[in-house]
């Protein structure tokens, strides 16, 4: 087992920190922010992860996980360094490797015996050489040291999951002694015969971008073809079941809704488009996917009107803020973009989350923040779900119904049937669905 120091702890950091630890390694997380920090030595989770902070404080309890804001003494007394600081999208759109390169100045700086530095963080194809040439320009050590990459492919709201139970694992390393080093930190995952993917360090990183602009595309994809069948009156839930069952499509990422957001998705193609136009290449698939994305929140904006009509002066309930169920991440939420646009017309807005209320209320004005669906609903004229939270899949419809001024339900997520909704007395909008008047 080894000593790891996990720079950054947001979700790929904590998560990746918290993990390594059950595997038995000591584990550091570092930090500059010193209220987080503080909140994690008492093994608080500053956002909601289902299951992470379970694992925190099982392993602070156990010795095994640490927290601290001194980068100089974890980088010294570590021999692995996993680098999981934010690559933000920059005004240009491209990742913005500032912090990323803050760390390998650091490890630079302490460098005071073999390391292995480890990119978790998703940069672009070309960044571990950056990393590694910044390190041998600080460094005065002349300390030997690997720069490896590693990306993770942690989905919100299951990150400890996907972490536990990875569909595979990427190691882009150049030499064998950093190889070795990797294979023993996830033998515990290896010896479940976890597939794993040894490659050359571009490669690698190219791997996760790839990665998520595909999955990128294949919800842009469904969103388009949904849009379709609203015009045509085909149902785009059997469309994409029954595309899923072709094993060369699958059925994962064939959801109809809002669109993507979150802190992946939305930057990582952007990123991807400009490090495509930094070779002269013109990545127009995926280009496409972003606009469509786009227009995708706004069409939800024109389902909502279709269904109320003028928007002015009318209240509507806005139920589901995060961009996905399962966290309270409101990074480039669908719902942001819809809730200023219905404002932007003169609607009144109730807004409720199960999760994400503390975050919203940071960012969202002009809104009235909501107990409870029911508070939200209550005098209404439409209510709009926007992100499927299993708690709005048992709702007693009756109830919301009877509170409602007038029983419009335009369902952004497609998480009720038509029938039964109209059976409700609803008048019900869903998408690329024929609605319960068509």
């Amino acid at each position: 087992m080894y000593n790891i120091c996990v720079t950054g702890t947001g979700y790929v950091g904590l998560v990746t920190g918290a993990c390594l630890a059950d595997f038995g390694n000591k584990v550091v997380c570092v930090d500059i922010d010193e209220s987080k920090i503080e909140r994690l030595r008492k093994s608080e989770v500053p956002f909601y992860e289902p299951g992470l902070q379970e694992i925190v404080r099982r392993n602070v309890d156990r010795g095994r996980l640490s927290f601290s804001t001194d980068v100089a003494k974890g980088i010294e007394e570590s021999t692995v360094i996993f680098v999981a600081v934010g690559t933000p999208m920059s005004p240009e759109g491209e990742a913005d490797l500032s912090y990323v390169e803050m760390v390998a100045r650091n490890v630079g700086e302490h460098l005071n015996g073999y390391k292995v530095v480890v990119l978790k963080s998703t940069v672009p194809a070309g960044t571990s050489n950056l990393v590694e040439r910044i390190i041998g320009e600080t460094s005065s050590s002349g300390h030997p040291f690997d720069v490896v990459s590693n990306p993770e492919f942690l989905r919100e709201g299951s990150a400890v999951e996907d972490f536990m139970q990875p569909d595979r694992i990427v190691l882009g390393v150049s030499s064998d002694r950093a190889l070795k080093v990797m294979r023993e930190i996830y033998r515990p995952l290896i010896l479940q015969d976890i597939p794993v993917v040894e490659t050359d360090v571009k490669t690698s990183e190219m791997i996760k971008y790839a990665s998520n602009a595909f999955l990128a595309c294949k919800i842009s994809f469904i969103n388009e073809i949904a849009n379709i069948c609203e015009r045509v009156g085909a149902d785009v839930s059997v469309v994409a079941r029954a595309m899923g069952l072709d094993k060369r499509i699958g059925p994962r990422f064939l959801r109809p809704g809002a669109g993507y957001g979150g802190s992946c998705f939305p930057k990582d193609t952007r990123a991807l488009v400009k490090t495509a136009e930094s070779t002269g290449y013109d990545l127009k698939i995926v280009k496409a996917a972003i606009e469509v994305n786009d227009q995708q929140r706004l069409h939800m904006v024109e389902l909502i009107e279709k269904a109320v009509g003028s928007l002015s002066g009318k209240t509507v309930a806005i139920l589901g803020l995060a961009f996905k169920p399962d966290t309270d991440d409101l990074r480039e939420a669908p719902s942001l973009d819809i809730a200023k646009a219905l404002l932007g017309k003169g609607a009144r807005l109730n807004v409720y989350d199960p999760v994400a209320m503390e975050q919203a209320r940071t960012i969202l004005e002009g809104v009235i923040f909501s107990e409870d669906v029911f508070e939200a609903v209550k005098d209404a004229d439409a209510a709009v779900f926007v992100t499927e939270w299993n708690e709005f899949r048992d709702l007693d419809l009756v109830k919301v119904k009877q509170l409602m001024k007038s029983g419009i339900i335009v369902d952004c997520r497609n998480i009720y049937e038509p029938l039964r909704m109209k059976e409700l007395g609803f008048r019900y909008y869903s998408v690329g669905r024929p609605s319960t008047e068509d």
